[in-house]
């Protein structure tokens, strides 16, 4: 697939010098652009061995000035998804007056970030110096979720799009990729600034059931009480006043929406943070949930299957449409979850596809993760059976 502005392809197999080298030539020769911006690549495990000198064919035979990416299982290229064999999925973007700037950080680093100058300075951006963040991260040896936190505080209100890396999960390895660096931990963030910024999409795969409700009783991740009412009960009545048909489709697929901008007078798709729904005691009337909610806040329960999934990434692509109006889109980058593709759909290719019939024809790529990242609202959050879509586009 390519456009104007960016160009995406699939090499499938496994490390060949002289036939990458070709392959690399021929896709930039497609970018009918006179300068790439940024590159991006995925690989699989079976490219371990070779991943530098993959990197440096590459960053030399498609002239790529920065290149970014990770190891995963499964890769994206234009409208297609490609979730098992061998192979490396790369994307060129044309980006005018873009400020890009690239940042390498570890563990470490998330552990000595005290306060929310840190990242700024060791990052050497500020937070009015970029329009959105992509990041690529290490599962295994990095808390995904301390940096976020760090990093929302750190940059208010700046949305950050990506993924974590998927490898050989045995042996808990993974690939980083920066230019002609590999780094085994550790995470990598490209800073979007200038005249593009990042819009994208984050569906959770979820379509609301029920009413929305109060959350009047909290402890930790345990829901006491909604609306004054035992949690349990209003669970069991929400599920109850569904047609039999979605009740069955409901049993071991019910999750949680908690809003996270309480301030909008209407709720709807892209308000909720849906979070697993762990357990419940019909005899205490408990829920407990895989977040740590607050009294106050709203709530709805929510339903995952592949209907739902498919009804939530087109409603939430056409609003994505809608918001970015005329603005030129140059390009995206799609993390999916492992969970998706044919696990959830029965078929490869289902959420590319999508976004390439809502969005006209894009220059995509990406890749399978082991968790996903995005905003709700203004905050960002690591999110699990996502699909996390970042674009870029034209600055108005």
């Amino acid at each position: 697939m390519n456009t104007e502005h960016s160009v995406a392809a699939h090499w499938q197999g496994g490390f060949d010098e002289t036939g990458l080298r070709e392959w690399a030539e021929n896709l930039r020769q497609q970018l009918r652009a006179p300068q790439v911006s940024l590159g991006l690549v995925f690989m699989t495990p079976q490219f371990f061995p070779h991943a530098r000198q993959a990197l440096e064919i590459l960053r030399l035979h498609a002239k790529i000035p920065l290149l970014v990416g990770c190891s995963s299982t499964g890769l994206i290229a234009g409208a297609e998804e490609f979730e098992e064999g061998a192979g490396l999925s790369l994307a060129l973007y044309s980006l005018p007056g873009a400020e890009l700037k690239e940042y390498y950080f570890t563990q470490t680093q998330i552990e000595n970030a005290e306060d929310d100058s840190y990242w700024p300075t060791e990052s050497d951006v500020a937070p009015d110096g970029t329009n959105g963040w992509l990041a690529f991260i290490d599962p295994f040896h990095l808390d995904a979720e301390s940096w976020l936190r760090g990093w929302n505080a750190a940059y208010p209100g700046v949305p950050v799009f990506g993924g974590l890396a998927s490898g050989i999960f045995n042996e808990q390895s993974t690939q980083i990729y920066l230019n002609g660096d590999v780094y085994e931990e550790g995470g990598v963030a490209i800073a979007v600034g200038g005249d593009v910024t990042l819009a994208g999409v984050i569906s959770q795969g979820c379509t609301p059931i029920g009413e929305t409700w109060t959350l009047t009783r909290v402890e930790q991740n345990l829901i006491h009480r909604i609306a004054n009412r035992p949690a349990y009960e209003v669970l069991a009545e929400t599920v109850s006043q569904l047609s039999p048909a979605d009740q069955k489709k409901a049993r071991g697929n019910l999750f949680i929406g908690l809003v996270v901008n309480e301030y909008l007078e209407d709720f709807h798709r892209g308000d909720f943070l849906v979070r697993n729904l762990l357990g419940g005691d019909p005899h205490t009337g408990v829920l407990a949930v895989g977040a740590m909610p607050r009294a106050g806040q709203t709530m709805q329960f929510q339903r995952r299957d592949a209907r739902a999934a498919e009804e939530d990434m087109s409603e939430l692509l056409a609003r994505a449409r809608k918001q970015i109006g005329g603005a030129k889109i140059y390009g995206g980058c799609l993390c999916c979850c492992n969970g998706r593709g044919k696990n959830l759909f029965g078929r490869s290719g289902h959420d590319a596809q999508l976004v390439q019939q809502q969005l006209g024809g894009i220059g995509l790529a990406g890749f399978f993760c082991n968790g996903e990242i995005g905003p709700i609202g203004a905050k960002n959050f690591l999110h699990g059976y996502t699909a996390s879509l970042a674009l870029f586009v034209k600055k108005n």
